[in-house]
């Protein structure tokens, strides 16, 4: 078929829209400019996305239009699609039509944890051993985009309960035709379609019937609203549970027991899974909270009933790296390190405040806040909100994002809840402009701080600025970044970068005051490092820095980034190949030389070992220890 997609810059809309390519039809959207990462992701799709909205685009001739549930009824291109006679689908029906017919769906639904737990559950069956296709709402870091088209006729498919489209107003998850499905949570949520909990409890009740009598439903037995749901399923039932403190791990407890083992401020989480009561073990994940433990054992349940194997599913949850704006780690600049997080529910806020105090306990957290989605934009959450920043040292309420699309009366009151988190105790401050907010933070964000950004959005840029605005950061690496590394490579006498979407890489960028202290203009990258990994070896390799810029330190800041990501990453091991800076890795870091002919074999087949690596050359080798 040919089709086009109205509003392909959804991430939902943009993953569908990659899955019908690689299915083989010819798929073309439109929608306003674009950004990272579903501009590179359509553009790394060949799939054309016409800036705008118009009637000409429908002009190629598709056969149906693909219509968002944010797309009204009189929008230009419904309009022009009627007049034309061609069919209007909604997001979910066309994804049932075209790719339910010939596959069982693994659907991950539930007020929070979505995007994550599908994420875990498509990687664990990957490492698992089996060939799954997948669609998610985000960007998984393992799996480098939100959907693929696999070999098995297995799919996961993140379940949203918001309505369908202006002519179907069911939720999206209703149209997925589960076998296997998840429960993570249910609370009142989508204010702008729900009126009350009981409605979004009903939408998930007819939800959980469609799992047929040989299916499987996995709950969270700690969420009330799961367990309700889950009476109305006529399937086998699992349950899974973080445990707390002094509560034993049993099968009547829950089928899944999960218990944290590492301590407050360990940059990986370790913790000990129970499966009906029988002990699997220890396990190790970069992911932190009681929460994303929730996550990791409601993917091992379905993971499991598909007959993964336990130290492959081990493997899988100590590799997995997790998602994009989900506790993801922007930079780190002066000190201070930068995250940023979906969070914008009252729950969804409290939990990943507090797993990102437990991880970074000493010094300041800042946390930013811009009310940005549907539902946190009313005022039917400020009792929620006032009491989810408790464990921040300060918080920064940016106004309410495009005010005039709340209904009169509903509006969130930004000033009032800065109050009454001050009642609590909180550092709290409410403003006009992102860019106060980013004034706030510089004036007091100090070396070892972290500064937490939750929106469901860009929140107006203001990563980039606290970014640009610090000094020079050490950042991962976009897509659009590997020309400027290659060349900053080439310069350095180095190789370029082989297979760049399995590499990890941190790089500097000049900050706006280096720029302008400069008489000469600076390359857009002034320092770049690189890590790929092989089961629990790490590669280091690519440690370059301009030659305007030598002799300040850069290296040593790049060196001692990359070996902070290897040992967060769970490798065991970080090898290099070592040339003039021999030196500076004995002293400095600690390696010892190694034979190469002593190295593992699928550390020498990595593509970037064998072109950096020359007959004679240097290699090195470093044991990292596991925090405690």
């Amino acid at each position: 078929m040919k089709v086009h997609f109205i509003g392909i810059g959804g991430t939902g809309m943009g993953a569908l829209a990659g899955l019908l390519k690689a299915a083989g039809h010819e798929v073309r959207g439109s929608d306003g400019p674009l950004y990272p990462p579903m501009s590179t992701q359509l553009a790394s799709a060949s799939i054309p996305v016409f800036e705008g909205f118009a009637p000409g685009n429908l002009e190629w001739g598709p056969d149906c239009v693909v219509v968002g549930n944010i797309c009204r009824k009189d929008h230009v291109e419904v309009l022009a699609a009627r007049e034309r006679g061609v069919r209007l689908e909604s997001f979910p029906s066309m994804l049932a039509a075209s790719l339910l017919e010939q596959r069982r769906a693994l659907v991950v639904a539930g007020t929070h944890g979505k995007t994550t737990t599908s994420s875990l559950l498509t990687w664990m069956l990957r490492v698992g051993g089996l060939s799954p296709s997948w669609l998610i709402g985000g960007v998984p870091q393992n799996l480098t985009q939100g959907f693929h088209l696999g070999g098995g006729d297995l799919i996961v498919l993140e379940g949203d309960e918001y309505d369908t489209a202006f002519f179907d107003k069911r939720s999206k998850f209703l149209h997925y035709r589960p076998t296997r499905a998840i429960i993570t949570s249910v609370e009142f949520d989508h204010a702008d379609i729900f009126d009350d909990y009981e409605q979004v409890r009903d939408a998930f009740v007819d939800f959980v019937r469609l799992i047929p009598a040989n299916g499987l439903l996995v709950v969270d037995a700690g969420n009330d609203g799961a367990l309700e749901v889950a009476d109305a399923a006529g399937c086998e039932r699992a349950t899974y549970k973080v445990l707390e403190r002094g509560e034993k791990p049993s099968a009547e407890l829950a089928t899944y027991c999960v218990e944290l083992t590492s301590r407050a401020g360990e940059r990986r989480s370790r913790f000990e899974l129970y499966e009906r009561g029988e002990p699997l073990g220890e396990f190790s994940t970069l992911l932190t909270g009681h929460y994303n433990l929730a996550n990791i054992a409601a993917a091992f349940a379905i993971a499991r009933a598909e007959g993964c194997e336990v130290e492959r599913l081990r493997e899988a949850i100590r590799l997995f790296r997790g998602v994009k704006r989900r506790q993801e780690l922007l930079g780190v600049v002066a000190g201070v390190r930068m995250i940023q997080d979906f969070a914008h529910h009252p729950t969804a806020v409290d939990l990943t405040i507090k797993a990102t105090r437990r991880r970074y306990p000493d010094h300041s957290l800042h946390v930013c806040f811009e009310p940005r989605s549907s539902s946190s934009r009313r005022d039917v959450f400020f009792a929620g909100y006032a009491k989810a920043f408790d464990a921040a040292t300060r918080v920064y309420i940016a106004p309410v994002y495009a005010p005039e699309r709340v209904p009169e009366g509903k509006l969130l009151d930004v000033v009032g809840l800065g109050a009454a988190l001050r009642e609590r105790g909180v550092d709290a401050s409410s403003f006009d402009a992102i860019d106060d907010v980013a004034t706030a933070v510089l004036e007091r964000a100090a070396p070892g701080d972290t500064v937490l950004l939750l929106s469901s959005g860009s929140f107006g840029g203001l990563a980039d600025r606290l970014l640009e605005s610090l000094g020079d950061a050490v950042t991962f690496a976009q897509p659009e970044d590997l020309e400027a590394i290659d060349q900053l490579l080439v310069a350095c006498g180095m190789a370029t970068l082989r297979d760049p979407d399995q590499i990890e890489s941190l790089v500097i960028r000049p900050s706006r005051e280096r720029q302008e202290a400069g008489s000469a203009p600076l390359p857009p990258l002034i320092g770049c490092v690189q890590l790929q990994l092989v089961e629990d070896r790490a590669f280091l390799f690519g440690l370059a820095v301009s030659p305007e810029c030598r002799g300040e330190g850069l290296g040593w800041v790049l060196a001692d980034s990359i070996m902070r990501r290897a040992r967060t990453l769970g490798a065991r091991w970080v090898h290099l190949i070592a040339g003039e800076t021999a030196d500076f890795f004995t002293d400095k870091l600690g390696f010892a030389e190694v034979s190469a002919d002593d190295l593992d074999p699928a550390l020498r087949g990595l593509s970037n070992f064998e072109a950096a690596y020359h007959e004679g050359a240097t290699c090195m080798a470093f044991e990292l220890v596991r925090e405690g």
